[in-house]
This record gives structure tokens, sequence and C-alpha cells, in this order.
């Protein structure tokens, strides 16, 4: 497994790609509890990560609560016909929101925080990249 992180915007996207095993678990996990810190609005890009075991779903899971506790968005783009078998089975897929591309979540982030009533002091709406 593999993890790239890339600010785009306010947004930071994680790639994650290969497989997402429980030997890697802890070590994303711990990466993730980083950038949960620093970052209000998260996309974790699962576009090139081929296969998923529990730990890598209970990681995932776990991302999701604390960037809930935390008061950050996390969404997830990309996922793959295996991976996606997992979230399904397990029904993971109804507390994510899960986009096809990167493209359209990014969107998303920038579609909800137009639609939404004025940011809170805590959390200001993501700003679009720069051209």
């Amino acid at each position: 497994m593999n993890t790239s992180f890339e600010k785009v915007g306010d947004v930071l996207k994680v790639s994650i790609s290969g497989r997402l095993v429980a030997a890697y678990a802890e070590n994303l996990r711990e990466d993730l509890q980083t950038h949960l810190e620093e970052n209000r609005f998260i996309l974790l890009d699962l576009s090139q990560m081929d296969y998923i075991d529990s730990s890598g779903l209970g990681v995932l899971v776990w991302a999701l609560q604390q960037a809930t506790t935390q008061r950050c968005i996390l969404k997830i783009a990309g996922l793959q016909s295996r991976p996606r078998i997992v979230f399904d089975i397990t029904k993971v897929s109804r507390i994510f929101e899960i986009y096809d591309s990167v493209p359209a979540a990014l969107a998303s982030f920038y579609k909800d925080a137009s639609a939404a009533q004025p940011a809170t002091a805590t959390q200001q709406p993501p700003q679009p990249p720069q051209a």
C-alpha cells in the first residue's frame, strides 16, 4: 500500500493505492490522525486501491468517526469494484459520502459550502484551487 497527500485548494486529497490490509492499517491510522488534526476537508482517493480487508475498513471507519468528532468533512472518491463489495456487504457504504470520481468529490465540497448557511468560526468553507 502506498499513500500520498496533496492539497487541492483547502481540501487534502489522500490517495491510497494497492492493498489496504492489516499490515498497513496502523501506519495509515497514524498518518490520518496527524492530517485530521490539521485539515478540515479531506478526500480519500481510493481509485488505485484494489483490495481492502477488515483492518483496512476499520481504519477508514475510524477516520470518519474522528473527522466527525473534530468537525471535519471526509469523503471518498473512486471506490473500485472489489473494495466496493466489502463496503456494500458490511453496509459501510451507507455511512460514507462516496463519489465516482475525484473531480466530482472535489466539486461537492464547494457545492456543499455554497449551499450551506454562512460558515461558523470553527469551519470555514473550502477555498477552490488557485488557477
